[in-house]
């Protein structure tokens, strides 16, 4: 076979597997270097990214300023060396604490549309902008909240859970199971709750990561019970990305936006609230 025929074959045998990533929606995660480590000096580099295939960059990165650190008591700890590139954000921690430390990127933004003077007004932005811009008792004052959370945990030496007590905002993963002990074969345990109370009957997608080469990936869905708790039995070693997401009310889809192209700023149909949360754990071997 001639090197101009190998290529082809090349090009031709790429296009077919990426196919079907093209269809793919977006995916938000946040992964470390490693999940478990020891000694006094522990470090780990964390990427942040948007991407059609699981944990290779391809997108966006997630936003660095989002990107907080929960150490082993349960406090803030600091981000070092974080960049933003075209593709990941990244940053480096250092354990300084033995215990599970929780990494995260959280992002919240709000759309309102309200009538000022005869006039719709539009806005999109930060909980802060809105505080900020959006005149307090507006007319016909309408808001769509959204809030994004992405998390892992890593622990040095020893679990331990006050890095995962939850902050009663959004929608949440409050282990039964430890992160640290997700054993393959063996069915671990966790909650979702929404704002602080238990998220009952959402779909949650569970998908092992490196598959993107597989034709068809691993991927188990499951529902929370009433208590917002489901079980995920994973059959396999690895890195597993554990998704979730609620939507009640309006969307903001549709037409009429902040002027231009689309015409004259439309009022929002609703109120509207939307949250999703996706975690990163890694499954032991027995």
């Amino acid at each position: 076979m001639s090197i101009k025929t190998r290529l082809l074959a090349a090009v031709a045998l790429g296009a077919a597997i990426l196919a079907p990533a093209a269809a793919q929606a977006a995916r938000s995660w946040v992964l470390p270097s490693t999940t478990v480590l020891s000694g006094k000096n522990a470090w780990i580099t964390v990427d942040a990214a948007s991407s059609d295939e699981l944990y290779i960059p391809s997108l966006r990165p997630l936003p660095l300023a989002s990107i907080q650190v929960i150490d082993a008591e349960g406090q803030s700890a600091e981000v070092q060396n974080g960049s933003a590139g075209k593709f990941r954000s990244t940053v480096d921690v250092q354990l300084t604490k033995p215990g599970t430390w929780k990494i995260a990127s959280v992002t919240t933004s709000v759309m309102a549309s309200w009538t000022e003077n005869g006039e719709v007004k539009r806005f999109r932005g930060t909980g802060e902008e809105f505080a900020k811009q959006v005149p307090a008792g507006a007319a016909d004052l309408k808001t769509i909240k959204t809030i994004s959370r992405n998390e892992t945990f890593v622990t040095r030496d020893t679990p331990t859970t006050e890095a995962l007590k939850t902050t009663g905002q959004g929608l949440e993963l409050s282990p039964v199971t430890h992160p640290s002990d997700v054993v393959v074969g063996e069915a671990a345990t966790f909650r979702f709750l929404l704002d602080g109370k238990p998220a009952a009957g959402i779909e949650v997608v569970a998908m092992r990561g490196g598959d993107h080469w597989k034709a068809k990936p691993a991927e188990i869905k499951v529902k929370t019970g009433p208590d917002g708790a489901f079980k995920l039995t994973l059959p396999e070693g690895g890195i597993w990305w554990i998704s979730a997401s609620v939507r009640t009310g309006e969307t903001g889809r549709g037409p009429g936006g902040p002027g231009g192209q689309q015409g004259p700023a439309q009022p929002l149909a609703g109120d509207g609230y939307s949250a999703s949360y996706t975690a990163t754990v890694e499954a032991q071997l027995p």
